[in-house]
């Protein structure tokens, strides 16, 4: 596996220094782009346990923060699914799962359809003079639409090798998915160390003078497994880690529709991480991820701050969703609750404010709309998120729009400055204030003193919800999507 690897790596590294050489040749004539290029970086899985949002007293990313203090820190910023599919679907399309009908992990949307000639963002990125790069996962999986991006990097997939199992497989691999702990092979053999020195290859050999690029990149980590390097462990001491906030009757004021749609089949149950002594190892895991990821942004902001580009690049940070680890007794994602909906969010750009905090509600949909603005391309009518320029030139300025999030048909959570409304197919209701409430332990939705609030915040809920997209059925799509997929 790790000779394939290395193969697989060399004859990529090749390609891309062939393509980059074309390009900086042919970019000696060429004038400065006056647009600015784009750096792109999406980790996965990561909730707000990060230095910036102060959301464990043990998170330390000095990477990110330093990306924070270079541009604005959405502190109250939510995806728009909270599973990996239609979350990722939702930023490079453009629309929201209750508009595409992508609610869960498949199907894959260029397998849809209604969504066949859809313009992606590289897409659009590409038709007007962006050379577009790519590596780690962007979209769910290794799979990418045919044809999305002109240059492809590596892609091995997540679990190149562990040294032990806390958790065995079963069958389908799916308990072992959920392992944890610290790995002692290579660093360089990493899944996101990889994806990174792939990235920084692309910015030390764009020419100066060559097409703006937009270069996307997006880390594993801490996804599960949630593997590291041993040497981050023993920097996070097991008997000192903090557990996240928990009450043992928080499930008792929760729909029980609730708890079916949030669960995750794959994952142990709470009481194994408790019965068997390893919740402090799984949150210490998660940690460490956290640390080897943030040292990853870092290489990337290190590579971009000493090339040509540096003064002339949008860098964009986000995670496709949060993340539980224990907390409401439950494990993974796939909720409208806080944890599971509230992502880091930092977008850096040239000739606006540096170290802001907007604390306004806003949506990973806007990525697509704010970076078309940013880099002044044509602009789209058919977006359903909107431009974040104006919060970051003023942190403080107006804002009427919430941030919603959709997971299954009809199941939404709609998020404001301090009140999250949630409401099921089933006309079940949760609402919390987490001014005052930040861990969502008591329900409010049953006071009629909330009416008013509900209303108002229902008001927001899309009256479009279409079914459940299914995959288009001619042959030519299956033989495309199977090539994108491997």
């Amino acid at each position: 596996m790790t000779t394939r690897y290395h193969f697989r790596m060399k004859t990529q590294t090749i390609a891309l220094a062939a393509m980059l050489s074309l390009v900086a040749s042919c970019s000696k004539a060429a004038e400065e782009p006056t647009q600015p290029n784009v750096l792109l970086i999406a980790i996965d899985d990561l909730n707000d346990w990060v230095g910036c949002l102060g959301g464990h007293p043990d998170g330390h990313s000095p990477n990110i923060d330093r990306l924070a203090r270079r541009g604005t820190l959405f502190t109250n910023a939510h995806c728009q699914a909270p599973i990996c599919n239609p979350s990722r679907t939702s930023i490079m399309y453009g629309l929201r799962p209750s508009t595409t009908g992508i609610y869960m992990n498949a199907p894959k949307p260029w397998t849809v359809e209604a969504l066949k000639d859809r313009v992606t963002m590289p897409r659009h990125f590409a038709a007007n003079g962006y050379l577009t790069f790519t590596t780690g996962k962007i979209y769910h999986g290794s799979g990418l639409p045919q044809g999305d991006f002109d240059v492809v990097g590596p892609r091995p997939g997540q679990r190149i090798k562990h040294d032990a199992r806390l958790i065995p497989p079963t069958k389908d691999g799916a308990k072992g998915l959920w392992d944890f702990g610290g790995q002692s092979y290579d660093e360089k053999l990493f899944q996101d160390y990889a994806d990174a020195s792939w990235g920084i290859d692309v910015i030390n050999r764009h020419g100066e003078g060559a097409k703006p690029f937009f270069l996307t990149i997006g880390f594993y980590r801490p996804h599960v497994p949630l593997y590291a390097p041993s040497r981050i462990f023993r920097d996070i001491p097991i008997e000192s880690v903090d557990l996240p906030p928990f009450r043992d009757d928080d499930r008792d004021d929760v729909p029980k529709i609730a708890w079916g749609l949030t669960k995750a089949p794959a994952a142990p149950p709470h009481d194994w991480f408790v019965t068997s002594g390893n919740w402090q190892k799984a949150v210490q895991s998660y940690l460490a991820c956290i640390r080897w990821t943030d040292e990853q942004v870092g290489r990337l902001l290190k590579a971009l701050d000493a090339s040509p580009h540096a003064k002339n690049t949008i860098v964009v940070l986000y995670s496709d969703h949060g993340f539980f680890l224990g907390e409401k007794q439950r494990w993974a994602k796939q909720s409208l609750w806080e944890r599971a909906t509230r992502v880091p969010f930092i977008i850096s750009a040239p000739g606006l404010p540096r170290g802001a905090k907007c604390s306004r509600p806003v949506e990973l949909l806007s990525i697509y709309p704010t970076l078309i603005d940013l880099c002044g391309i044509k602009r789209r009518d058919d977006l359903e998120g909107v431009s974040l320029r104006p919060l970051m030139k003023d942190s403080k300025a107006k804002w009427p729009h919430l941030a919603l999030t959709t997971h299954g048909r009809n199941n939404h959570s709609v998020r404001g400055d301090s009140l999250r409304y949630i409401q099921y197919k089933d006309g079940s209701e949760e609402l919390y204030d987490l001014t005052e409430d930040p861990n969502e332990w008591t329900n409010l939705a049953a006071n009629p003193q909330y009416a008013k609030q509900k209303a108002e915040l229902g008001g927001f809920f899309p009256r479009r919800n279409v079914a459940p997209a299914k995959v288009q059925k001619d042959a030519a799509n299956r033989k495309s999507s199977a090539k994108n997929a491997n």
